[in-house]
């Protein structure tokens, strides 16, 4: 799917400061509206939370195969 060029108007200091702290407002501005159209299928939903919780998602599988799962040492069975 093409991209398209959007002129929007934002405040001069907020989109300074967003630049000097390294945000992408075009990542910004279209995680919003995804965020905002209702999902079509629960599939969707599901997809997109995946979508917008890869990171977490990725350093917690990271974290449990460097230490483990918590309180495995703790399990009896």
């Amino acid at each position: 799917m093409g991209k398209i060029e959007l002129r929007i108007e934002i405040d001069a200091d907020l989109l300074a400061e967003a630049r000097a702290a390294g945000l992408s407002i075009v990542e910004i501005t279209e995680a919003a509206v995804r965020a905002k159209l209702p999902a079509k299928t629960d599939e969707d939903k599901a997809r997109r939370w995946a979508e917008d919780n890869a990171e977490a998602i990725k350093a917690n599988r990271e974290r449990i195969a460097e230490y483990g799962i918590f309180g495995e040492d703790l399990r009896s069975w």
